[in-house]
C-alpha cells in the first residue's frame, strides 16, 4: 500500500527566480506558528554592539568638540604669554650686560689700588648695579607671577580633562560590562551569520581596546598634574626668595649709601685722611688666618686651615681656592640650616641603601651622624657633610676624591675629602668658564638656570669669592 503515498503532483523542488527574488516550491508555505506558552526573550546582541559603538563615537566626538575650543583658545594665550616671555628676557639680559659692564669696572679699580676717589667710584658702580638689580628683581617677580598663574591655568586644564576622561571610562566600562552578560555560546547562538558573531567580537575588543587607552591617557595626565604642582610650588617659592632678595637689595644700596656719605664726611675728600682711615680699619694677615671659617654642614675651621684644604682641591682641579671657600661657606647657602636631621626623616628613600652601605664601608653608626633638612627647594634634604653630597652623588665621585686625598673609602664629613668633592664637581659644572653658573649648579643641581639659583645664590658665592680673594691677597703678601 506504500505506492498510495505518493504525491499526486509532482513538483520541481529546485529554485527558480522570480524577478529578482529566488524563490523555491517551500517559499509558498506559511510561516510556522510558535505554540509554545513560553515567552521567549531574544537578547538584541548585534543591534547592542552596534549601539556601543555609536556611544563611543558620540563619547569621543562629544570630548572633542569640547576640548577643541579651549585648545585653539589655550594656544592662542599661550604664544601671547611666550611673546612676552622673550621680552622679558631680553630687558633681562640687557641689565645683566650692563651689571657685568660695571663689575669689571670695580675690578679694574681694584687692580689700581686703594684710593679715596678709586673708592667713591667703586661704590657709585656698586649703587648701579644694585640699582640695575633691583629693576631685574621687578622683572623676575613679573615673570615669576606669570608662570604661577600659566601653571594654575595649566593645572585648571589637565583636572578637567581628568575628569572627562574619568566620566568617559565610566561609560566605557559600563557598556562594556552590558555586552559581557551574554556569554560567548549565547553571542554565537543568537548570530544568524558567521560575520555577525565576528562583528560583535570585534565590537567588544574595540571597547576594551578603548578602556585600556584610556585608563593610560587618564595615567599620563596625573602624572603631568604632579609635575605641574612642582612646577607651582617652586614658582611660588622662588617667588618668596626674590622678595626676600630684593629687600636685602634695598638694604644693602641703603648702606653703600650711607657708607660713601660717612667716607666723604671723614675724610673731607682728602686722599691723605683716606689712607690713614684705611690703614685703622684694613685687617691684618694674622686676624685673617685666626677668623673662624663656617662649614656649610655646620663644621668650623679656621681660615688658615681651610686655606690648605681649598688649595690642595685647587691643585687637583684647577679651581680657584677662593671659590671653593665661597661655595663651602655657611652664609653663601642663604643661611641655610643644615645638617641637624636624621636620615630617616630628611633622605629620599631610595638613598637609604648607598647610604646605610657608605656608613657600612665608614664603620660609623646611622644614629652618630645628621644630614641636611628639607627646605622650600625640594621635598627632601639628606645631604652629608660640609660639601653637601648626597649619597648616590658622593658615591659617584668618592674613586677620583681617593686618588687626591688618598682615603681610600673617603668620607664626606673628612674636611680634606670634602673640600675635594666640592672642587671636582665644581670643575664639572664649568666653574672655569662660568662661575656664578656652576655655583648654581652644586647648589640646584639639574634646576640651575631658576633665577634664585644663578641670579640670588650664585651672585651671593661670587661676592663671597671676592671677599675671600682680597683675604688670600693679604695673607700672601704677608708670606
Amino acid at each position: 500500500m506504500f505506492w498510495l503515498l505518493k504525491p499526486r503532483v509532482l513538483e520541481d523542488v529546485s529554485s527558480r527566480r522570480r524577478g529578482r527574488e529566488r524563490i523555491n516550491s517551500f517559499s509558498r508555505l506559511p510561516p510556522r506558528l510558535n505554540l509554545s506558552y513560553e515567552h521567549q526573550w531574544r537578547f538584541p546582541v548585534r543591534a547592542f554592539s552596534k549601539a556601543a559603538v555609536i556611544v563611543v563615537t558620540l563619547v569621543t566626538f562629544v570630548l572633542t568638540s569640547a576640548v577643541a575650543p579651549t585648545l585653539s583658545i589655550y594656544a592662542a594665550n599661550h604664544t601671547a604669554r611666550e611673546e612676552e616671555r622673550q621680552e622679558l628676557e631680553v630687558q633681562l639680559e640687557r641689565l645683566e650686560a650692563e651689571i657685568n659692564q660695571y663689575e669689571n669696572q670695580i675690578k679694574s679699580y681694584q687692580k689700581q689700588g686703594k684710593s679715596l676717589k678709586g673708592e667713591i667710584t667703586k661704590l657709585n658702580d656698586k649703587i648701579a648695579i644694585l640699582n640695575l638689580r633691583i629693576k631685574s628683581i621687578n622683572l623676575t617677580l613679573s615673570k615669576l607671577d606669570k608662570k604661577i598663574s600659566e601653571t594654575q591655568l595649566e593645572i585648571n586644564t589637565t583636572e578637567s580633562t581628568i575628569d572627562r576622561k574619568k566620566n568617559a571610562l565610566a561609560e566605557l566600562v559600563r557598556t562594556m560590562h552590558q555586552n559581557e552578560q551574554a556569554g560567548m555560546l549565547e553571542i554565537f547562538l543568537k548570530n544568524p551569520q558567521i560575520s555577525d558573531f565576528f562583528s560583535n567580537l570585534n565590537n567588544l575588543a574595540l571597547l576594551q581596546n578603548n578602556v585600556r587607552i584610556t585608563i593610560s591617557q587618564i595615567t599620563d595626565l596625573r602624572n603631568q598634574l604632579q609635575d605641574q604642582r612642582d612646577q607651582f610650588a617652586l614658582a611660588r617659592a622662588d617667588a618668596a626668595t626674590v622678595k626676600a632678595y630684593q629687600l636685602a637689595q634695598k638694604t644693602e644700596n641703603d648702606g653703600l649709601k650711607e657708607q660713601k656719605n660717612t667716607l666723604l664726611t671723614v675724610t673731607k675728600g682728602q686722599e691723605t685722611k683716606y689712607q690713614e682711615l684705611l690703614k685703622k680699619t684694613k685687617e691684618t694677615a694674622a686676624q685673617i688666618r685666626s677668623r673662624i671659617f663656617q662649614l656649610l654642614g655646620g663644621g668650623e675651621l679656621t681660615f688658615e686651615q681651610a686655606y690648605k684644604f681649598a688649595k690642595l682641591a685647587s691643585q687637583s682641579t684647577g679651581v680657584r681656592p677662593a671659590f671653593i671657600l665661597a661655595v663651602l661657606d655657611r652664609e653663601s647657602a642663604l643661611g641655610q640650616n643644615v645638617g641637624r636631621c636624621t636620615y630617616e626623616k630628611a633622605m629620599n628613600p631610595k638613598d637609604h641603601d648607598v647610604f646605610l652601605s657608605l656608613l657600612k664601608e665608614l664603620s660609623i653608626s646611622p644614629g652618630s651622624v645628621t644630614v641636611s633638612c628639607p627646605n622650600a627647594d625640594g621635598a627632601y634634604g639628606g645631604a652629608m657633610g660640609p660639601a653637601q653630597f648626597i649619597p648616590s652623588t658622593w658615591r659617584g665621585y668618592a674613586p677620583e676624591v681617593a686618588k687626591v686625598t688618598g682615603h681610600n673609602p673617603p668620607s664626606p664629613w673628612n674636611n680634606s675629602d670634602a673640600f675635594v668633592a666640592a672642587a671636582l664637581y665644581l670643575r664639572d659644572a664649568g666653574a672655569a668658564g662660568n662661575e656664578r653658573q656652576a655655583a648654581a649648579r652644586y647648589y640646584c643641581g639639574s634646576r640651575w638656570n631658576r633665577y634664585v639659583c644663578t641670579n640670588v645664590y650664585g651672585q651671593k658665592v661670587i661676592e663671597r669669592a671676592e671677599q675671600f680673594q682680597e683675604d688670600i691677597e693679604t695673607i700672601l703678601k704677608d708670606g
